[in-house]
């Protein structure tokens, strides 16, 4: 088996997938989480899938994930060669990016592969707006 090389560990992060929607949150300060036990992805080394648990942790502002279009994006990971580090980073930039959230965390339980067990925890936080005042609501 060849070495891992730098095509290995960009495998998949740019990687075109379903577009992420939204609809108008009606509501503040509270937690969404969504756990999606059938993750998986290819190991773009060796060619074997990967399976686990995504969960999404998020505080929504304007908008929330529309989960229909969330099961077609994570259903495209199925085909797609990508270390699960790297998953779980790709998840949560496109999250961020789709909602523009308060706060979330994207966490990926992955089942054992040689004995190991892997859990990948990836978090953003928005940066605290300027003046001082609060979040604009409406």
């Amino acid at each position: 088996m060849p070495e891992y090389t730098d095509v290995h560990a960009r495998a998949g992060v740019n990687a075109r997938l379903p577009k992420l929607e939204t609809w108008a949150n009606q509501f503040p300060g509270y937690e969404i989480t969504i756990s999606i036990p059938e993750y998986t992805s290819i190991c773009p080394r060796t060619g074997q899938p990967d399976f686990g648990t995504i969960t999404i942790f998020y505080e929504p502002d304007r908008l929330c994930l529309e989960l229909k279009s969330l099961k077609l994006y994570i259903q495209a990971y199925r085909t797609l060669g990508i270390f699960y580090e790297n998953a779980v980073n790709r998840i949560l930039g496109d999250v961020v990016a789709a909602c523009r959230p308060v706060w979330a965390v994207v966490r990926g339980e992955f089942t054992p592969r040689g004995g190991m067990r892997a859990a990948v925890v990836a978090r953003y936080q928005r940066p605290a707006r300027r003046g001082g005042r609060g979040k604009r609501r409406g």
